[in-house]
């Protein structure tokens, strides 16, 4: 009896220890038998590359049969026809998607618009949305065509998600912002969570999906810093092909630079006038050239550059604008190595040619045949015709250039005498 009873209590004991472990084991095999969700990260300047990336992310979703997208937003805005791009493949994926900003993070500009395209959406504690007022490449408002168009637009995407219009409205039109309790309240997003994870069913697993090496290329180029540096380099770039036109390397260099800033900029909410000043800070540097004046209007045109760098970028648009290192410290090196590099070319432009048979005056050479008194040497890696002025000189003797009379050397053996 006794070793009956000690069997039961063993066999309960397993079966205590066996259930829970394999009640574990078939939820995880039910975790894992569930689709995934594929995670795109919307990070920076809203541009081609990065609707390209969130293109391709949506369409391998549904070619994976994930169970949702999870696009993690953090972006100072962007290209309006980028941004349409995005909401256009968000509003026509077969699997649903759920727009997160993550702590710290901001939904700004075109960013609104994505957030506020998506089925379901959240943002994070400590961080914001809005400020979606358009801003063209003067840097002004725009006309009132387009931020009507832009209200409209906003409108209709929140309307059709069930959320506030009337805020996406004033986002669009008086450039409103909202933390996340607020966004909360006002029914902008649906609920505010701690991280991406929070906001998944049933702890759903996610799948990064990374951009492309050409678009994570082509994106980091997208940046006020590059284009500020970009221009610069064009500008000093034609600048020294300006004064040295038979040198084509600057000229490359400059047009190369100068078209890749200038692609930059499209991205950016850049002001003329900014552009401007930059462009006549690279004249005050070659007028102080040829002027002679001495460092004077190159102190300007560094002075000039750095209100160039201030004004280039709409200060309204959150993090587009040049940082104050690389401000305030690459116009004076560019002041300085322009300085240096043009006088450089003008003096070599100053500078006599000199070229042809004149130049060998003085030149050392070897007898190719024996002089006597015609023949051949060689100076300076070429053939002449020669005539030794002395006795004759046999073949492989040293030879100085005393004279050119047409394409004929006149030379006599080192060490020996006229």
């Amino acid at each position: 009896m006794g070793r009956v009873r000690l069997g039961v209590k063993m066999a309960l004991v397993a079966v205590s220890v066996l259930v829970p472990v394999a009640l574990v084991e078939a939820g995880s095999a039910n975790a894992a038998g569930r689709p995934p969700v594929l995670r795109l990260s919307l990070t920076g300047v809203v541009d081609p590359f990065m609707a390209s990336y969130i293109q391709r992310g949506i369409h391998a979703a549904a070619s994976g049969h994930d169970s949702a997208v999870a696009i993690t937003i953090d972006t100072p805005g962007g290209l309006d026809s980028s941004m349409r791009e995005i909401v256009r493949s968000i509003l026509s994926s077969p699997v649903p998607v759920i727009c997160y900003v993550p702590p710290g993070g901001r939904a700004a500009s075109a960013g609104t618009f994505v957030m506020l395209a998506c089925a379901e959406n959240g943002m994070a504690p400590g961080s914001a949305i809005g400020a979606a007022h358009p801003v063209g490449v003067s840097g002004a408002i725009e006309q009132a065509k387009v931020t009507n168009d832009a209200a409209a637009f906003i409108r209709s995407l929140a309307q059709r998600q069930g959320r506030n219009a009337d805020w996406a409205e004033k986002a669009v039109r008086d450039s409103i912002s909202a933390d996340a309790a607020s966004a909360l309240n006002l029914h902008v997003v649906d609920r505010v969570a701690p991280s991406l994870q929070d906001m998944l069913p049933n702890g759903d697993q996610l799948v990064s999906f990374h951009r492309s090496l050409a678009e994570s290329f082509f994106h980091g180029f997208a940046d006020p810093d590059v284009a500020f540096i970009l221009l610069d380099i064009g500008f000093l770039a034609l600048i020294v092909w300006a004064f040295h036109p038979g040198f084509h390397v600057p000229l490359a260099v400059g047009v190369v630079s100068s078209a890749l800033g200038l692609a930059i900029l499209e991205t950016l909410p850049v002001r003329l006038a900014g552009f401007g000043l930059l462009f006549v800070a690279a004249v005050l540097f070659v007028l102080d050239l040829k002027a002679k004046a001495h460092g004077v209007l190159t102190a300007g045109g560094i002075v000039v550059f750095i209100l160039g760098g201030l004004l280039l970028f709409n200060p309204s648009v959150p993090n587009a604008r040049v940082s104050p290192a690389l401000l305030f410290t690459l116009p004076v090196v560019v002041g300085v190595v322009s300085a240096f590099l043009i006088r450089a070319l003008l003096a070599a432009k100053r500078t006599p040619l000199r070229a042809g048979p004149q130049v060998l005056m003085g030149a050392h050479g070897v007898a190719e045949t024996a002089l006597d008194p015609l023949g051949r040497v060689r100076v300076r890696g070429e053939s002449w015709s020669a005539e030794s002025v002395g006795d004759p000189v046999p073949a492989g003797t040293p030879v100085l250039v005393i004279a050119v009379r047409g394409l004929t050397l006149d030379v006599f053996p080192e060490g020996g005498s006229v």
